[in-house]
């Protein structure tokens, strides 16, 4: 994929990139020590690194910005979509520089180390997003020594040896342990995460947790229903003990035919009683295998906050932000589903519909964080049909 280079660092060099065929790529190491073995996937969001970063999706993979600028405006608390960081590191074109906005309490590279992720600086990121776009996503390992000291040949056996996303069941391990209520609302400048506690007489929405973003509670939230977390694991008894109006199955991580093996038989019942569902990512993806249709890995996925859609029922084109690996083969849908949205860059199925339960979703991710705001009419489509229904 990359030119192999002698097992003896470059001058300067304190970080590298060793991918599964023995290529070598050499930078500048920051943020945590160590080193982190995944599946190497870039992004091409120009701002957002936090989100993208602490996305439970992201759990199992090293992320390659193509964004030369990544780290410039520090990191805060509030730009967050997960407690802790998920991605394994990141490999960037500069140096992250000190912070240079007003919102920003730290720097980048100091957070990166008090979360245990580690960087890679100085990279040929449009080269690196080349060879993955050609030759696919490949394993590796990012590793950081201040002393340039690395055992190349153990690195190459460990980043051959790693199995892979392809049949990992990766939502058990990013879920929530335990049922939890969510009332935090949109951000806004000056005043931070509006708390809805008005929503008290709005449509129950139980969140399966797969590995969920917050800025999905926060938009189910925002327009109107009060949200409870359940665990990714949580059996259909567990889930209608809530009384939910309408169930949300969330994104995550990893390989769904892994997880459907626990999630399907729970949407299937969830199906059998026409419970209102609405996923996303993941959570499209599961839905798409409990009715029957096939997923299968992507060449190179997309990861990103441009990502154009094309809506079928207008034409009307949606800029979007995804992040997955994997696919519904829109070929394999039954009689009953239908698509509702494909991408614009290589016609995979965007989202899809059922035409005789209430149940649809979407394999891009519309509450953004980072990205466009196109669809947020998702969520308002979502719960207010919930509030029409009850």
């Amino acid at each position: 994929m990359a030119e192999n280079h002698p097992a003896r660092p470059p001058q300067g060099a304190t970080g590298v990139l060793v991918l599964a065929d023995g290529s070598l790529i050499w930078g500048r190491g920051f943020g945590a020590v160590g080193s982190a073995v995944g599946e190497v996937c870039f992004n091409t969001a120009m701002t957002g690194y936090q989100e993208v970063m602490t996305d439970p999706s992201y759990a199992g993979q090293i992320i390659n910005f193509t964004f030369p600028h990544i780290g410039n405006v520090g990191a805060n608390p509030e730009d967050i979509e997960a407690q802790n960081p998920h991605a394994l590191g990141l490999i960037v074109r500069e140096d992250v520089t000190e912070p240079s906005n007003f919102r920003s309490t730290q720097h980048f590279d100091t957070w990166l180390k008090h979360n245990g992720r580690i960087g890679l600086a100085g990279v040929d990121t449009r080269a690196l997003t080349r060879a993955i776009r050609v030759q696919g996503a490949p394993n590796g390992v990012i590793a950081h020594n201040p002393a340039g000291e690395f055992d190349i040949l153990a690195l190459v056996e460990q980043a051959r040896a790693w199995p892979g996303l392809e049949g990992m069941d990766l939502a058990r391990e990013v879920s929530a342990l335990q049922s939890y209520k969510w009332d935090d609302g949109l951000w806004t400048l000056g005043e931070g995460y509006a708390t809805h506690s008005a929503n008290a007489d709005g449509p129950h929405v139980v969140a399966i947790d797969y590995g969920l973003k917050r800025n999905i509670l926060r938009n189910l939230v925002a327009a109107g229903a009060r949200v409870t977390v359940v665990p990714a694991t949580a059996t259909f008894d567990e889930v209608m003990a809530h009384a939910p109006d309408g169930v949300f199955l969330s994104n995550g991580p990893g390989d769904p035919a892994a997880t459907g093996e626990y999630a399907v038989p729970v949407i299937r019942q969830l199906l059998e009683i026409s419970k209102p569902i609405f996923g996303i990512c993941l959570g499209h993806q599961l839905l798409g295998l409990a009715v029957g249709a096939k997923t299968s890995k992507m060449h190179q996925g997309h990861r990103g906050a441009n990502h154009p859609v094309k809506r079928s029922s207008d034409g009307r084109v949606e800029i979007t932000s995804m992040n997955h690996g994997f696919a519904v083969e829109a070929d394999s849908l039954p009689a009953n589903a239908e698509p509702t949205h494909i991408s614009l860059f290589d016609g995979s199925l965007a989202g899809l519909r059922l035409t005789d339960k209430p149940a649809f979703s979407v394999q891009y991710h519309p509450e953004a964080s980072p990205g466009p705001q196109d669809s947020h009419y998702l969520f308002e489509q979502f719960v207010s049909a919930l509030r029409g229904a009850t």
